[in-house]
């Protein structure tokens, strides 16, 4: 999958090795497994809204589920089911894209956060190529934003220190709560 931008992008967040991780959008789930590795006494949750995805991020990370460490849910991230003030990262890989309602999205990520825990977001394209608007055209549903609206969304949501980081077309944002 995105496993160059996602290694990338892993390095601008710092974890305790028993943070509690919660990974949107998380896909096939091998973001759940590198999750789990940098933080070895950690838990990471994972959701996507593809039941597809959820089984295979299942099966990907069985060993850890079966540890009490890794649970993987169906649902939206505009309305999660998570305590507030409960993460203390969140991530979203290639994902925020295919988020409806991206503003509330980013309400619901801020209240799962605890104070002073980080939102980092990982992008394979930042709005500013030929080839994203391509992309757009072919998948329905996807939205790609520029750095500075993602910047704009997530201030309005409460978040603050938005750092920009780039790399090619690549593009990862970390935020603070």
């Amino acid at each position: 999958g995105h496993s160059p931008v996602a290694r990338w992008g892993l390095q601008f967040l710092a974890l305790a090795p028993d943070a509690k991780v919660l990974d949107c959008g998380c896909g096939g789930g091998a973001n759940i497994r590198r999750l789990l590795k940098k933080c070895p006494e950690g838990i990471v949750k994972g959701i996507d809204y593809s039941p597809v995805s959820v089984e295979k991020s299942k099966k990907v990370n069985e060993a850890a589920i079966a540890e009490g460490r890794c649970t993987v849910l169906q649902g939206s991230v505009a309305d999660m089911i998570f305590a507030d003030d409960r993460f203390d990262a969140v991530t979203a890989f290639e994902t925020v894209y295919f988020w409806p309602d991206l503003p509330q999205c980013f309400r619901e990520v801020y209240r799962v956060l605890k104070p002073g825990g980080t939102l980092l977001i990982c992008n394979e394209s930042n709005g500013d190529t030929d080839k994203d608007k391509k992309w757009t055209e072919i998948i329905g549903g996807m939205t790609i934003y520029k750095d500075a609206e993602l910047k704009t969304y997530l201030e309005q949501a409460g978040f603050h220190d938005v750092q920009i980081h780039k790399k090619k077309s690549w593009l990862c944002i970390t935020a603070w709560k």
